[in-house]
């Protein structure tokens, strides 16, 4: 078995609900919108957040003031492990492509773009490639990671492969299922070996992932990197 992908392995990974934590940080916008303290709304939601009291158009208002007021995708929490376990799979030979549907709702959209990848630049998450967009089906990837059932649905009728992100709303979708970036990564790893035939590792010498972008931003300008000083380039 060799030790590098003979082609690129296309990832395409959402945000939100999967990377990201849309419902903690839209829990906290929401709360403060009503000024309510934000553990006053429940963990288990569905889609459409009824529980939350919620109707398509007032969802769509409080997600725009999250947006423009709360700078909701500059500040909504990371899912744990994610930034890692996407190293480890970028290292692997997978090209990242993030893929996400943050153009919703209109006349913000500069906004959402620039908060976005400040987030993502933030969040020390590896990508190659970003596509603002709704209809998944159309972005040409190997595999998915994605947690709206109707994109799930969308992507696997058109015969695509989709790891569904365990969330409540979910939960009628059938297997892969990954309830956490753990399992992401396991899966996502047996997908590329089912593919190519195999999953290169980090190469000995670098830091892992997020550890060696935070040690290239501290770096001085003109500093050798780790892999120059060891002869691996």
């Amino acid at each position: 078995m060799g030790t590098s992908l003979t082609r690129e392995f296309v990832l395409g990974v959402d945000l939100d609900g999967v990377c990201a934590d849309y419902t903690a940080g839209l829990r906290a916008a929401v709360a403060r919108h009503r000024g309510i303290e934000p553990d006053t709304l429940p963990d288990a939601v569905s889609w459409d957040y009824a529980e939350w009291d919620l109707d398509r158009e007032t969802f769509l208002e409080h997600h725009r003031r999250a947006v423009v007021e709360d700078h909701l995708f500059a500040t909504v929490p990371a899912m744990p492990g994610v930034a890692d376990a996407l190293w480890r799979l970028s290292d692997a030979g997978v090209w990242i492509r993030i893929i996400t549907h943050r153009l919703v709702a209109n006349w913000n959209h500069a906004t959402a773009v620039a908060d976005t990848v400040t987030w993502l630049d933030e969040q020390r998450i590896p990508y190659r490639d970003i596509c603002f967009l709704g209809t998944k089906p159309e972005v040409e990837a190997d595999a998915y990671i994605e947690d709206a059932p109707h994109n799930v649905e969308a992507l696997r009728r058109s015969g695509n492969t989709v790891v569904v992100f365990d969330q409540p709303y979910n939960r009628h979708l059938p297997a892969p299922r990954a309830h956490d970036w753990s399992d992401a990564e396991r899966l996502i790893g047996e997908l590329v070996l089912s593919a190519e035939g195999v999953l290169a590792q980090t190469l000995p010498g670098l830091d892992p992932g997020a550890e060696r972008l935070d040690a290239h931003r501290r770096r001085p300008e003109g500093a050798p990197t780790r892999s120059e000083e060891t002869g691996r380039g």
